[in-house]
């Protein structure tokens, strides 16, 4: 499947003219500093923004596959640091969230892009993105479509760049507003589309928002699977080739894990610590995928198209916490 990192950088005339070497170079040195406790997950992201934007990322061919491993390892560390029980209480309490905000999204959707007259299956998968857990969700019902190049490329950048301006507007949003942490972590577990962009916003407001974000968002993935099949029916491929996402499978693990084996939890900060380092690294090289070409790539009725459905989800989200949490 080809993303938009796998662009090839049209827009390289614009970047600084620097060296190869000195390219890798800066970029190490980036890669290093998110690795330490001195970079939050926004200022990382924000980074590699810069660094698409000005220098350009050597190992562009390669960065899809690394974020979404490392995003993969930093959720299930993650586990490492929340409680069975809490997390059950948090995934009833979303429950009902996420089958209506799910519904709703894909409905509405599919009535912006009639309206926009986007292409169908471009207009799809940006709504399932937003329906659900933004690239994954992209990235699992793609071939299940038969979707083109273009058109994942189009659906992941302007999911990426609206996470990016998430991750930096929501705590501001949830501090100006005074919602509880529960409040906060249900609200951005629907109203954000990719899990790092969720975890990332969450844990900058607290642990007990970060259980929530992190326990809902991934209960949230696993609709994937139902909505795939949905999909292949809409779109007439009779291919059974879906993308499950295992991973959850061994978060949960490691939360089971950190509930009853002693041993576990007595070194469990070590695996959060490598775990949040993990999540700040992600960001910063999806941040880095941002290039010029990405951005241009999205267009205005497609972008148009999510950030008219990422306003409704998120007003209609905020006010279902604040009423009814």
């Amino acid at each position: 499947m080809h993303t938009p990192n796998q662009f090839t950088n049209n827009s390289s005339a614009l970047l600084l003219h620097v060296s190869s070497n000195a390219r890798i170079v800066i970029f190490a040195l980036c890669t290093a500093l998110c690795l330490t406790p001195f970079i939050s997950p926004a200022i990382a992201l924000l980074m590699g923004l810069v660094i698409a934007q000005f220098t350009g990322h050597p190992y562009l061919h390669l960065n899809h596959k690394a974020t979404h491993l490392l995003l993969q390892i930093s959720v299930v560390g993650l586990g490492f640091g929340m409680n069975v029980h809490s997390a059950l209480q948090a995934g009833k309490e979303g429950i009902l969230f996420t089958i209506a905000s799910i519904t709703g999204t894909l409905v509405f959707g599919y009535l912006m892009g009639k309206w926009f007259r986007i292409e169908k299956k471009t207009s799809y998968l940006i709504s399932s993105g937003t329906a659900i857990c933004g690239g994954s969700a992209i990235a699992a019902i793609s071939p299940v479509i038969k979707a083109e190049e273009k058109q994942i490329s189009v659906a992941l950048g302007c999911v990426f760049i609206l996470n990016s301006i998430a991750l930096f507007i929501f705590p501001l949003i949830g501090h100006h507003l005074n919602l509880s942490q529960t409040q906060f972590g249900l609200w951005c577990a629907i109203a954000i589309h990719d899990t790092s962009s969720v975890v990332g916003a969450a844990s900058k407001y607290g642990p007990r928002a970060l259980e929530v974000a992190t326990t809902v968002k991934l209960a949230r993935a696993l609709w994937i699977i139902p909505v795939a099949f949905i999909s292949s029916f809409i779109f007439k491929n009779n291919s059974k080739k879906i993308s499950i996402p295992y991973f959850i499978g061994l978060f949960v693990l490691a939360m089971v894990a950190n509930t009853y084996i002693p041993a576990v939890s007595n070194i469990s900060h070590y695996f959060i610590k490598i775990a949040r380092a993990g999540l700040t690294l992600t960001l910063f090289l999806i941040g880095a995928g941002l290039s010029r070409a990405v951005l241009l790539s999205v267009g205005s009725r497609p972008l148009m198209q999510g950030v008219l459905l990422w306003i409704i989800i998120s007003v209609t989200a905020l006010y279902a916490v604040i009423h009814l949490v």
